[in-house]
């Protein structure tokens, strides 16, 4: 993680998109930028579909390394495989991003390309099983995540590097609806190659991202024009401690504590998060006193920028534990209701979330488009509220949903999701520097990523509140009704909810896990068969799930509105302004030290009016 050199550009600043007078250059320069992007795009799709892959593959590959992952003790293995990813992301895309703006965001992203695709092969060849084959599945996981920040902390400045402003919209909008929808793609890959064998969900990353690294390296040019600097060793080593240590917190908060559902009164979380804080209090006062800081602070003078990075965040914040809500209801009870298998549940639950990626998929790349005419603030703010419409109606449902209304559903969710993320992508990377694209991006990720994390924790924790005010009594008389003895039902109506809740996200059917064989054994064939059946299990939990997912979409709806209305603030059309006729030297020399502009070679401080100069389409055209 490094330090931030320099100061910020002023206005007279050249683009390195700035043509040259070369007449072979539009044209091949025109090439180039379709190209950044499908390579561009095709890197972040990788690192977003691995984000989500292993969620569908997760029983298969349990099973395969002989792990019980409804064992409460195996509960830290499961969560790392989902959040150990999202964690290593989370902490590194910003000092990568800062890298790309010091040594060349090409370099960097070329060497995301590797690390992701070596760490994807190694994960194909774990001969390891039980605790031990996890840790090594958790570890390499995380190297792959290391891979992905290179990747992710990159991709939109290159792309930014590379389009003209009044087009990069649209290309960011197509490379981040293509991201995003990778998470679901993800899910269906998973549920379609984990069942042959669970090495495939990684080994199918290893050819695309050889041919990805290959091209990358021979075709990508680097537009930025790197400055080095000094490493800000304080506040990389602090940030970071900070983060690891919250989300550390968070796998722990979700999971049991003495005769508590969640573990959010314990002392190691309370302490997790106080020393995060601490930490993370450290880190600020750090970068407000260090000659070349990490997180460049003076950018959230930028009001487009600002208002973007904190919209980003709640609609993470929003829909970050959605993917998980949506494969409980339909693996755990709906698709089981209807028929399913349980072990057939992972697959069909990401095909009957496609209509959540086709809306996306549509509107992003138009969203993107528009915006590029009209600015971001309409479609943005209009994509949090339509997402937070999308909330109120799923929880409007009934558990068990008619599939034609489910779908109108998610597609609207996917529409608004597409008109927010790519018209507010694209202005916040129109809105920097261009030799600050690198770490201001990093940052909005890094924001975006952190925020995937938390809403996942208080997904689950409302999840799980809500299952422990209903869940034993209701699994105790189930049980009692069927034949299970009052002493067996009692036990099996003390298992933590996070482990039910842990059955229903795998598609599993846990009564003999709960019951045990022995029990179950001694009941008549009719109930015996109830109990193992396809309808039992989610009958019981249906209500108790219900009580959870009503609290769980009411937080999402309250982030989805705040968000709007953080978005509504971001202003009227903004991009930095990268051309400007050079003036004649003595008008020069009067605007830079009023601008805190370069003179003479000597880099001055801007001045917060100049960052944070907002135009309007109208005053932007005058330009």
């Amino acid at each position: 993680m490094i330090g931030m050199a320099g100061e910020l550009a002023s206005n007279g600043n050249t683009s390195a998109n700035t043509l040259t007078e070369d007449p072979g250059r539009p044209a091949r320069a025109d090439r180039y930028k379709w190209l950044a992007l499908s390579n561009v795009t095709l890197g972040v799709l990788l690192a977003t579909l691995d984000g989500s892959i292993t969620l569908i593959a997760m029983p298969d590959i349990f099973r395969g390394i002989h792990l019980d992952p409804l064992d409460p003790a195996n509960s830290f293995y499961l969560l790392w495989m989902i959040l150990g990813f999202l964690v290593v992301t989370s902490v590194l895309i910003v000092s990568l991003g800062r890298l790309g703006d010091m040594y060349g965001r090409v370099k960097m992203y070329n060497a995301g390309f590797v690390i992701y695709t070596l760490a994807s092969l190694v994960l194909t060849v774990d001969w390891m099983n039980g605790r031990a084959g996890a840790t090594y599945l958790i570890g390499f996981r995380l190297v792959q995540g290391v891979g992905a920040a290179f990747l992710l902390a990159n991709s939109a400045a290159i792309i930014t590097d590379a389009f003209p402003a009044n087009q990069r919209g649209m290309a960011l909008g197509i490379n981040n609806i293509i991201g995003v929808s990778g998470v679901f793609v993800g899910l269906v890959l998973g549920g379609l190659l984990a069942p042959i064998d669970w090495r495939l969900v990684f080994l199918i990353s290893v050819p695309v991202g050889l041919f990805g690294s290959v091209w990358a390296y021979l075709k990508l040019e680097e537009r930025s024009t790197p400055k080095p600097a000094r490493v800000d060793w304080w506040g990389n080593i602090t940030f970071a401690l900070g983060l690891i240590l919250i989300m550390v917190s968070v796998t722990y908060g979700i999971r049991p504590y003495g005769g508590h559902a969640t573990g959010w009164s314990s002392p190691r979380v309370l302490g997790l998060l106080g020393a995060g804080a601490l930490s993370l209090a450290a880190f600020a006062v750090i970068e407000l006193r260090v000659r070349e800081p990490m997180f460049r602070l003076p950018l959230f003078r930028i009001r487009a920028f600002t208002f973007g990075t904190l919209s980003t965040f709640l609609s993470a914040v929003a829909r970050g534990g959605l993917m998980f809500m949506l494969i409980i209801w339909l693996q755990g009870i709906w698709l089981p209701l209807h028929g399913v298998n349980f072990t057939e549940t992972p697959l069909k639950a990401g095909i009957y979330m496609l209509p959540l990626t086709l809306g996306m998929l549509v509107a992003g790349p138009t969203s993107g488009y528009l915006s590029d005419r009209f600015g971001a603030r309409w479609f943005a703010t209009g994509g949090m509220l339509g997402t937070a419409l999308g909330f109120v109606l799923l929880a409007l449902l009934p558990i068990d949903f008619s599939f034609v209304l489910f779908a109108l559903v998610l597609a609207l969710i996917g529409v608004s999701m597409g008109m927010f993320a790519s018209p507010n992508r694209a202005a916040v990377m129109n809105s920097l520097p261009p030799q600050h694209r690198g770490a201001g991006g990093g940052m909005n990720q890094t924001f975006q990523n952190s925020a995937q994390v938390l809403s996942i924790g208080v997904f689950f924790t409302l999840m799980i509140l809500g299952l422990a005010s209903d869940l034993p009594h209701t699994l105790a008389s189930g049980l009692q009704a069927h034949g299970i003895s009052a002493s067996a039902a009692s036990s099996a109506s003390h298992t933590p909810p996070v482990s039910v809740l842990f059955a229903a996200f795998l598609g599993y059917n846990p009564i003999e896990h709960l019951v045990g064989t022995h029990a179950l054994a001694s009941l008549s064939a009719a109930n015996h068969a109830t109990l193992v059946g396809r309808s039992f299990f989610p009958q019981l939990i249906a209500a108790p799930f219900r009580n959870g997912l009503h609290e769980a979409f009411a937080f999402a709806i309250l982030a989805c509105l705040v968000a709007a209305g953080a978005s509504l603030l971001r202003g009227g059309k903004y991009h930095y302004v990268e051309e400007v006729p050079e003036p004649p030297d003595g008008v020069r020399a009067t605007r830079a030290l009023a601008n805190g502009a370069a003179v003479n070679g000597e880099s001055l401080d801007p001045g917060a009016g100049e960052l944070a100069r907002t135009t309007t389409a109208e005053e932007q055209h005058a330009r």
